[in-house]
């Protein structure tokens, strides 16, 4: 099939690869380079755009598609198929209509649960028992189209970046499935029941908050990890959490119980058992402890 791929971040990198290694990728669309580098002066392509240079196929980044002009380059392109995965642009319906078959959008959940943008993190944060991947007949409302094939996956325990590779590489050999055989994937109309939305996440979310119960704290650690980073201050220094336990213990929240970085919440406690201070790299709660220790009774914000 003649195939257009547009996608972002990592999570649609695998996608690209199985799609360029049985069907023909006539083009890549993908988010304009961004500033990077710790002083943010040069323009870094993200990962799809890289990886299409790598496989030799041609990339655009528009930064937008409403114009006609970039709508007739798209229809210009003779697609069979264009396969959309976390781009970050919205589909006009011209775009949409383009392609033979349409587009076809592998959607981080399942659908109707956790439309938008941050859907892995909200199963995260929100405690589901599983999560998955939809691939999506696209239409012109925010993830509102007919599912063609799922596939799920338990979430307890999985950090975004965890759960993002997981469901990027189910997605991936998903998606080809549909396409070898289209009509064996029919779309289904989503329920009109169980609709929730993945609101993009605002980084002040990241801070731990220890009035909430030591579950609730576990579970932003594991969604803001990889980025942005749960965490907490002390004595004006932060400090990511990236990984923790539950652990016995009770007091006014948001204070140590003891010498070991055992923190008190609403209800239960956590105790961090990898943290990364600001400038650092990542390391063990016991390595932190050597060098910067955190009393008893220490409050933390």
């Amino acid at each position: 099939m003649r195939i257009i791929f547009m996608g972002t971040p990592e999570f649609a990198v695998p996608a690209l690869e199985a799609l360029a290694a049985r069907h023909e990728v006539v083009a890549v669309y993908s988010q304009p380079p961004r500033p990077g580098g710790r002083r943010g002066r040069e323009l870094t392509p993200g990962p799809v755009h890289k990886r299409a240079l790598e496989l030799g196929i041609q990339v655009r980044h528009p930064l937008s598609l409403k114009g006609a002009e970039e709508q007739e380059a798209f229809a210009a392109l003779g697609a069979d198929v264009a396969v959309v995965a976390a781009y970050g642009l919205i589909l006009p319906r011209a775009v949409l209509a383009a392609p033979v078959h349409g587009c076809l959008n592998q959607h981080g959940s399942i659908l109707p649960r956790w439309r938008g943008a941050a859907p892995i993190q909200r199963a995260i944060l929100a405690g589901d028992a599983e999560t998955g991947v939809d691939i999506m007949q696209m239409e012109a409302g925010l993830d509102t189209g007919p599912v063609r094939a799922s596939v799920r996956t338990c979430v307890p325990g999985k950090t975004t970046g965890d759960l993002t590779s997981e469901l990027a590489q189910l997605g991936a050999q998903l998606v080809l499935r549909v396409l070898a055989d289209l009509d064996a994937f029919p779309p289904v109309a989503q329920a009109q029941e169980g609709v929730t939305y993945a609101h993009k996440i605002d980084k002040a979310e990241a801070r731990l908050d220890f009035t909430a119960s030591a579950e609730h704290v576990l579970r932003q650690i594991l969604a803001f990890n990889p980025a942005p980073g749960a965490f907490f201050e002390a004595e004006g220094e932060r400090y990511k959490v990236l990984r923790a336990e539950l652990a016995e213990g009770a007091g006014p929240p948001s204070t140590t119980l003891d010498d070991a970085l055992t923190i008190a919440c609403g209800t239960g406690a956590i105790r961090p058992t990898l943290i990364q201070r600001a400038g650092k790299p990542a390391m063990t709660t016991a390595d932190l402890l050597r060098g910067r220790p955190f009393p008893a009774g220490t409050l933390l914000a």
